[in-house]
């Protein structure tokens, strides 16, 4: 994935957007998505009709999924906390919500109502008040985007959404093209979209540059091949150069997992799309000694996602330092999580794991210190404070200080 390759793309619409506002959004469309979107904001009438027109079985499950995610994301609520440093000193550190979010929803080879929920909720239970969602048009549905993630979006109370996808529609997030200017822009997508995440950096706050889809199994001799090459089949099915690494210490099973690849893919409905992924140079099938080496490799690799197939899996999973998101034992495929584990599937990519957490409440919420000191307090420390000032050749911070003496009158 070279970003830097893409940003040569990237950097002129960005610029037209820039200059032109939504003129340039709705032009860029027609030309690289080859759709004449009727506005760029999807009309009300069009939200709820997709709604009415939903699947009584897909919302059955969309419902549930955003049952079991509200109450994962809950926990992650942030608290007060205030510290009394000394008598009549403290600090708090107070959490709030940025004030407008962009929310990205991919739309390229799949429909992601998924990624709806993913993104909405965690910011919703921040505190957010004001949001808006993005997802690229569809030539079949009017040049609005699809039906199933117009639903989602209603069932979450979410009535502002566009008809852009790509580059441009971070572009009209952060320069306010044809909608108000967000602070963050949240969501996967494509590599122009990573692109174009990384150009508006600063600009606007970005979750993370996620790039093609990743899925690692940490296996030993007692998983069951057909679920291991299933597991790998649901990943590598998303785009063709998406990543699929199994990690094993038994030959058998390696030899099995291929068995079953092959039987299974020839049946898949993407079956070329996913040929193509699992015979890429970004997946392969790992033969390791133990699983101490199997983990070194687990940790090198950092995975978006990482499955433990393995005796004593809860506590093999305890040796995971790098990965977007484990999932434990054989009834915990990736597949669960993408949808109804109750976890969020927004995660960092391309080794960013080591660094970088995945999607949460926390990423809509900044930590803000309030401070206070009253007159004893500040008296106790201005020395100090004078001292690691002059200490710094800044003699004016010190001078802040002394000048509450002088005020006052005091020597």
């Amino acid at each position: 994935m070279d970003i830097e390759a893409a940003l040569v793309t990237v950097k002129p619409l960005l610029e037209r957007i820039k200059k032109e506002g939504e003129k340039a959004v709705i032009a860029i469309t027609a030309e690289i998505d080859g759709v004449e979107i009727p506005q760029l904001r999807v009309p009300a009438k069009i939200i709820q009709k997709s709604l009415l027109d939903l699947d009584p079985k897909v919302k059955e499950a969309l419902v549930e999924a955003i049952k079991r995610i509200e109450k994962v994301h809950n926990d992650q609520k942030r608290v007060e906390k205030q510290t009394d440093v000394v008598p009549g000193g403290y600090v708090v550190e107070r959490w709030i919500p940025v004030d407008r979010v962009g929310l990205y929803v991919p739309g390229g080879k799949a429909v992601y109502p998924s990624s709806v929920m993913m993104n909405v909720i965690p910011a919703k239970i921040a505190g957010v008040k004001s949001f808006a969602v993005a997802s690229p048009p569809q030539k079949d549905f009017g040049g609005y985007p699809h039906p199933t993630i117009l639903a989602t979006c209603a069932l979450l109370g979410v009535d502002e959404i566009y008809s852009v996808g790509g580059a441009q529609a971070i572009g009209m997030f952060a320069y306010g093209a044809g909608c108000e200017a967000v602070d963050i822009v949240t969501g996967p997508g494509n590599i122009y979209v990573a692109a174009a995440k990384r150009a508006l950096r600063g600009l606007i706050g970005i979750d993370s540059e996620a790039g093609p889809t990743e899925i690692m199994v940490l296996a030993d001799e007692s998983a069951t091949a057909e679920n291991v090459a299933a597991d790998l089949i649901s990943q590598a099915e998303h785009d063709t150069i998406a990543a699929a690494v199994l990690v094993t210490t038994s030959v058998k099973l390696a030899d099995d997992v291929e068995i079953a690849l092959d039987s299974r893919v020839k049946k898949t409905k993407h079956s070329a799309r996913i040929s193509t992924a699992l015979n890429g140079i970004q997946s392969a099938i790992v033969i390791v000694k133990n699983l101490e080496d199997g983990l070194a490799v687990v940790n090198a690799y950092g995975a978006e996602h990482l499955e433990i197939q393995t005796n004593d899996a809860v506590n093999v999973a305890k040796s995971v330092r790098n990965a977007g998101a484990v999932f434990i034992g054989p009834y915990t495929p990736v597949s669960l999580g993408d949808y109804s584990a109750g976890s969020n599937h927004v995660l960092p990519t391309g080794g960013c794991a080591c660094h970088s957490s995945g999607l949460s409440v926390q990423t809509f919420l900044r930590g803000i210190h309030f401070v206070e000191y009253n007159e004893k307090a500040f008296t106790e420390i201005a020395e100090n404070v004078i001292t690691l000032a002059n200490s710094e050749d800044l003699p004016a911070h010190g001078e802040a200080m002394s000048a509450r003496f002088l005020a006052k009158g005091d020597s």
